[in-house]
């Protein structure tokens, strides 16, 4: 999937792209042939970050590329992001980078240029613009980036897919793909009376739809390998139930397993990577719909943990899905336990869309994490679990309500109550996402995003292995 974004072999015809700081300019320029310094002033070039310009031939040809760098005046401060606007602007040519860098910056530079050339093409021809080409930048490692590429795509599409092509069953063959792929095992349960009995949550939240929840189980690895278990939230529409949400809450509920599509893309990229784990991914997915078999307000339902809950609004069905797959999940100890989910409005209420919020009951395992996602660029927002407010999840007739009384900390009680499910494994993280892009951005078009795939990937690479 890469053959159309990297050059291979020997191209007849590579241009050279310098990246030149600011601070560096008059001197790069001192350095170069006349024509090419009058063109740049021609043009008002001041190395502004990521401005590119083209200095053409006398016969009109693409004679060689500037990139402007901004006030960086070293190469190894390049983000993912920058080299995904390049991927945007440059011209249809095969292009080479002539700086020297370090690996981990070459590496960093290919994953951002094939991110930028990420298209939704499902229902929409894709432009015939021809775009660059890149020579993979020396150091950089390829084969990495050609699996992230595939993992991060694959979220991203089955994320921007509409509800009507993606429902349970659909989440359920691309998780099979991924399973066939890797030769893993997949065990899945739809049958209802086995899912109210084992995932009576689950059960409940998908009763209204005419599309069966079901709960999607992939184990892979040697049984002897250490166990790392990723659950992802698969809401593949949300109404918000008997409590409906009003239009444009609703708009994009498509985007409501993104938690799943994430946590299939980390175990995707960690299966094609052969990290040495032993990984087991839970999907619990579901359409919460409206209708006469929908659960209501006021319902109390028995959880697979056997913990009774009342249900305050059945807009808040994410954690009720997730609280059966973590009881699953807990019950074996893993090693690690990452659930990912697109869980509170509260969360993009304080945080924004671009920085997913992260709890944990291992403080230092969340101080990694942060430090992982930064070097990724693909970052998280430590949380508190504050356990002061755990209280106000209180029911006067079940264990715990799936909401507070009130408006208040709609993030940290979500991961309270999720909390109340995960009680044997001593190394949990949960990131609550929004999965998607709120404005046009290089690399990072509006629409699905894969958030907390990279970080989490690193994270578990570096304490497994």
């Amino acid at each position: 999937m890469t053959s159309d974004i990297f050059a291979t072999g020997q191209p007849a015809r590579v241009v050279p792209l310098n990246l030149v700081s600011e601070a560096g300019l008059s001197a790069w320029l001192a350095k170069r042939p006349a024509h090419e310094a009058d063109w740049l002033h021609g043009n008002g070039f001041a190395a502004e970050r990521n401005r590119c310009v083209v200095i053409p031939a006398a016969n009109g040809e693409t004679y060689s590329i500037v990139v402007g760098a901004g006030s960086s005046a070293d190469i190894n401060a390049v983000t993912i992001w920058d080299a995904a606007a390049w991927a945007d602007k440059l011209p249809g040519v095969v292009v080479k980078i002539v700086d020297a860098m370090q690996p981990s910056t070459a590496t960093r530079i290919a994953l951002g240029f094939g991110l930028g050339r990420y298209r939704f093409t499902r229902y929409k021809k894709p432009s015939i613009a021809t775009r660059a080409t890149l020579v993979p930048p020396a150091g950089a490692d390829m084969v990495y980036v050609a699996r992230a590429l595939q993992s991060l795509t694959l979220a991203r599409d089955l994320i921007n897919t509409p509800a009507n092509d993606l429902g349970p069953v659909e989440l359920e063959a691309a998780v099979r793909q991924v399973a066939i792929a890797y030769g893993a095992t997949l065990h899945v349960i739809s049958d209802p009376a086995t899912l109210t009995a084992e995932y009576p949550l689950l059960a409940a939240v998908g009763a209204a739809s005419a599309r069966a929840p079901r709960l999607i189980d992939l184990r892979w690895g040697a049984s002897d390998a250490r166990r790392v278990t990723l659950v992802g939230k698969g809401v593949c529409f949300d109404t918000g139930g008997l409590d409906m949400k009003p239009s444009a809450g609703m708009a994009l509920m498509k985007k409501d397993m993104g938690g799943a599509a994430c946590a299939l893309a980390a175990a995707d990229l960690l299966m094609a990577s052969q990290a040495p784990i032993q990984l087991r991914l839970l999907i619990p997915a579901v359409e919460n719909s409206l209708g006469g078999r929908a659960y209501r307000p006021g319902d109390v339902l028995r959880s697979r943990k056997g913990l009774s809950v009342e249900i305050g609004n059945t807009d808040a069905e994410g954690r009720l899905i997730l609280a059966d797959a973590l009881c699953a999940a807990d019950a074996e100890r893993p090693e690690l336990l990452i659930d990912f989910a697109t869980l509170t409005g509260a969360a993009r209420t304080a945080l924004g869309p671009e920085l997913p919020a992260a709890y944990s009951n291992d403080e230092d395992l969340l101080a990694q994490l942060r430090r992982c996602g930064n070097d990724e660029h693909d970052p998280i927002w430590p949380m508190p679990l504050w356990a002061d407010y755990d209280d106000d999840l209180s029911s006067r007739v079940a264990d715990l309500n799936n909401v507070s009384a009130h408006s208040f900390a709609g993030s940290i009680l979500a991961a309270l109550f999720l909390k109340r499910f995960v009680t044997a494994s001593q190394a949990w993280v949960h990131l609550d996402l929004y999965a998607w892009n709120a404005k046009d951005r290089p690399g990072r078009a509006v629409g699905a995003e894969a958030q907390c795939v990279r970080a989490v990937y690193q994270l578990i690479r570096q304490r497994f292995g």
